[in-house]
């Protein structure tokens, strides 16, 4: 059975949560604060998070960083912030989907299911291994190093590496990209396919100064020569 770890400030909007859930199959833990939801997190494993921002003690921004620190799972955060700019920080600090407040519990459901269905399709996969220069990625296990070293990736962030390996030489598109790496149409919206390609290069950087992504503008990226 998929746990999953509601942290939510709002009584209500907590249980309404952990019922809906608890209805379709899941199991759940709850938390109301950022530190509870912490605590849980180093202590047990969960399938995804449902992440609410504005949170007593530790914001949910705050835990999110803190939690792609050492944690791959899946998170879907609530908030009543619908700006752009919102979104777009959240997907850089490395959530995987976004819900505006107020939001329809049949929706959260459906996405719920979308990113577990995502990550086990993963899990199923004959392990492959792919190389490029000092990087290694194993898209059975999910994970992937470079000189050594862990990059701590979200689903999407690996599901692009993964699909740049697979053909070294060639140029990928935005809409490739897209594609491959999310359940959805793409709707040429630049923004997603940048802020995540961007986070890849962080990453790496930490580890290396080594380029291993390189743009061609107007057409889309590849591995750097």
């Amino acid at each position: 059975m998929h746990k999953i770890l509601i942290i939510e400030d709002d009584p209500h909007v907590n249980e309404v949560i952990a019922r809906a859930l608890t209805k379709a199959g899941y199991s759940c833990a709850r938390a109301y604060s950022g530190t509870e939801g912490l605590l849980l997190i180093e202590k047990e494993s969960f399938s995804l998070i449902v992440l609410d921002l504005m949170l007593p003690g530790i914001s949910g921004e705050e835990l999110l960083t803190k939690l792609r620190e050492k944690h791959n799972t899946p998170v879907i955060v609530l908030s009543a912030k619908d700006s752009l700019d919102s979104k777009v920080g959240l997907l850089e600090t490395g959530a995987e989907d976004y819900m505006t407040k107020p939001f329809e519990i049949k929706e959260l459901l459906a996405r719920i299911a979308v990113q577990i269905r995502l990550r086990e399709g993963g899990k199923q996969e004959e392990s492959e291994q792919l190389t490029y220069k000092a990087m290694r990625l194993d898209s059975g296990a999910f994970w992937a190093v470079v000189d050594d070293k862990e990059l701590p990736l979200t689903r999407q962030e690996f599901k692009i590496l993964e699909l740049l390996l697979s053909k070294p030489d060639r140029v990928f598109s935005k809409q490739d990209i897209y594609d491959y790496a999310w359940d959805d149409i793409y709707i040429g919206e630049d923004k997603t396919i940048n802020v995540h390609i961007g986070n890849i290069r962080k990453k790496i950087k930490a580890v290396t100064d080594e380029e291993y992504i390189e743009t061609v503008w107007g057409v889309g990226f590849r591995l750097a020569k």
